[in-house]
């Protein structure tokens, strides 16, 4: 290339490179709106099965099975229940290679039973209130989680939640996890229990909360200590990202914050952990 065709290349790229760029607003609603139909693409596909053994049964009690796959070498008594129970919900069974259940339920624990299933089927809002406001509610008590991403702790949290007698589950559309089937696992089947409700905008919602009556605690370092916590009437309780906890925003709604004293060297607990032990403090003062 000769110099004069060197200094026309170098002028021309400094003008293009400076040039101001235009941020096409169109081209970022775009691009979000692709990337929430691509997430909500992924979830769905990944919803369709449920596996391990207390997953699977609850699942068809619960009338939401459409096909059986059991690990073909399998033997005992838990699949001579599996195939009783399939046949008396109508459900076709079909026997796999390992492998195949492997694949199906991306590695996951699923002693030799994956069954495809109905797509979740998420609790709208006003009929998880019209629940909470219903006369076998005396005391309403709602969890909500806040940005949680962790599938076990969903699980975890949601099985908790049955035993103790929590009203219903709220989360997060966008920036959380849903119910995938590792979710499903952990839950051990609770998923079938426990009403969960996914909402697009959390702090409308705790606006809507607040208006229905409930009082809104969270979780935090600095609070209440949670044995002094007053857990009568409607209340929700909110429980933070494992990493970051309650968000700022979400902070400033919350009526009262609640912490659990900690004399260790750790200085956190897990976000089930934390949930079990404040829905287990709400039981007890409440004569579980």
């Amino acid at each position: 290339m000769r110099k004069q065709d060197n200094k026309k290349f170098d002028r021309n790229f400094k003008k293009d490179f400076n040039r101001p760029r235009k941020n096409n607003k169109k081209d970022f609603v775009r691009q979000d709106k692709k990337a929430e139909e691509n997430e909500w693409e992924d979830e769905t596909r990944a919803n369709d099965i449920v596996y391990g053994v207390h997953a699977v049964v609850e699942a068809l009690k619960a009338d939401t099975g459409n096909k059986l796959y059991i690990q073909e070498d399998l033997r005992g008594k838990n699949l001579e229940e599996m195939k009783a129970l399939a046949a008396d919900k109508k459900v076709s069974i079909s026997f796999e290679k390992k492998q195949e259940l492997d694949k199906m339920s991306d590695n996951g624990v699923h002693q030799g039973f994956v069954l495809k299933v109905s797509a979740y089927a998420y609790t709208d809002l006003d009929d998880l209130l019209k629940l909470a406001n219903s006369e076998d509610q005396d005391n309403p008590f709602i969890i909500i989680l806040d940005g949680l991403t962790d599938p076990h702790n969903l699980g975890s949290i949601l099985r908790t939640a049955d035993v103790t007698g929590v009203t219903g589950v709220i989360i997060p559309k966008h920036r959380a996890v849903g119910i995938t089937p590792t979710a499903v696992k952990a839950s051990t089947g609770a998923v079938q229990y426990v009403p969960v409700s996914r909402v697009t905008n959390l702090s409308q919602t705790l606006d809507k909360l607040k208006d229905d009556g409930f009082w809104i605690f969270g979780t935090d370092m600095n609070g209440t200590k949670y044995t002094d916590w007053n857990t009568q009437g409607k209340i929700a309780l909110i429980i933070g990202n494992e990493g970051k906890g309650v968000s700022t925003n979400i902070k400033k709604q919350v009526d009262e914050m609640i912490t659990i004293p900690m004399s260790g060297h750790v200085q956190s607990l897990n976000a089930s952990v934390a949930g079990a032990i404040l829905m287990y403090e709400v039981a007890r003062k409440r004569g579980f």
